[in-house]
């Protein structure tokens, strides 16, 4: 297959997906925006490294379980040999199973999504926008090679604690909000922190329906926190992970409990991290930490602005490790960030802040 030479300013897609059915499916819904094009399909891993060599696509659609070669191994070769935006398409929402999806987010994937619904689905417009519009966001990011595991010479950051000057404060809870490129950085943040953290922690990830709890237990894998999806009217436990539910609102009442709310969307989105920030800045004021991390939109910087305004300490992703600078970069345009740091000093300072802050105030 030859490129047209109108062609080259078209986002060039190579879909990945073992079912001709679906794989047929997945290319007429890309192929039918004016934007991109498809270039190739593969039926399993093995073509998949070879297609991506072959056609150097901008962005590849995943699908995980396939012969030969599953979606994880072969999104790692690919980072490893022709690094390549990978959106991870999956059709399953068994917990397990999407929790061994995930897995392709440490292999380098950038985003998870559910498989557009079928014609006639009331999901089918939503999902199928989701996916048109994530190819064509992944489209722009810049990937960057992923070593071999095992490689030599390949060193492993320091976890430094950045200088945080005088903010001190007294530390009730941790608030944070993610989107797309969200999970692997929640996953660095919370496998760094230690079993006796001695606050709780509250989670807004955007996500498809039905993956939350797969979600959870993949985080769990590389966390010595417990974690798990809020519930309703639960008390906040010190060292304690409570991840926002499908299509609710949490947020957080008096006497430290969580509410579930079915309150209406905020930028678009339920749960949202605006509704979470807010409810904290309403209860405990400027005694909390608050993280806005990767993710696209603006969701959640007004709120992280308000709660700095409170006394909070304040913390967004820097753009060099954000797949999506969209939130934190509202945020920071906001003046809502104390502090813009990368993942790996967002975990420390997060364990400097509240051993400093527990210290302050048990004296």
């Amino acid at each position: 297959m030859e490129i047209p030479d109108e062609a080259i300013l078209l986002i060039k897609v190579l879909v990945v997906e073992d079912s001709p059915v679906v794989r047929e499916f997945l290319v007429h819904i890309l192929g039918s925006d004016s934007d991109i094009l498809v270039v190739g399909t593969a039926n399993d891993g093995e073509e998949a490294i070879a297609a991506a060599e072959r056609w150097q696509p901008d962005v590849i659609t995943m699908d995980i379980h396939m012969p030969k070669l599953d979606g994880i191994e072969a999104t790692r070769r690919i980072m490893e040999t022709h690094p390549t935006p990978i959106v991870i398409v999956s059709g399953s929402t068994d917990p397990h199973e999407v929790a061994t999806t995930f897995r392709a987010t440490e292999a380098g994937a950038l985003a998870v999504l559910r498989r557009p619904a079928g014609l006639g689905h009331p999901d089918h417009e939503a999902t199928v926008r989701d996916l048109v519009r994530t190819v064509k966001l992944m489209s722009e990011v810049k990937v960057v090679r992923r070593w071999p595991r095992g490689a030599r010479g390949v060193a492993t950051p320091l976890l430094q604690v950045p200088d945080l000057g005088r903010a001190l404060n007294k530390v009730n809870a941790v608030a944070i909000g993610a989107s797309t490129g969200g999970p692997p950085v929640l996953q660095r943040i919370l496998a760094a922190l230690p079993k006796d953290f001695p606050v709780p922690i509250l989670v807004v990830q955007h996500m498809a329906a039905g993956f939350i709890q797969g979600f959870v237990e993949w985080l769990a894998q590389s966390s010595s926190l417990p974690i798990h999806i809020a519930t309703q009217a639960e008390y906040l436990l010190p060292g304690h992970v409570y991840v926002a539910p499908d299509d609710f609102q949490m947020k957080l009442g008096q006497g430290a409990r969580i509410i579930l709310a079915r309150d209406p969307p905020e930028n678009g989105l339920r749960p949202s991290v605006s509704a979470l920030f807010r409810s904290l800045a309403e209860v405990y004021g400027g005694e909390v930490v608050a993280c806005l991390l990767t993710g696209m939109g603006r969701d959640g910087a007004e709120e992280l602005k308000l709660l700095r305004s409170k006394g909070a300490t304040t913390f967004a992703q820097d753009k060099d490790s954000s797949v999506v600078h969209g939130m934190p970069g509202e945020a920071i345009r906001l003046d809502a960030a104390s502090f813009v740091l990368p993942p790996e000093k967002i975990a420390a300072a997060l364990i400097s802040l509240v051993n400093a802050g527990k210290k302050e105030f048990t004296q």
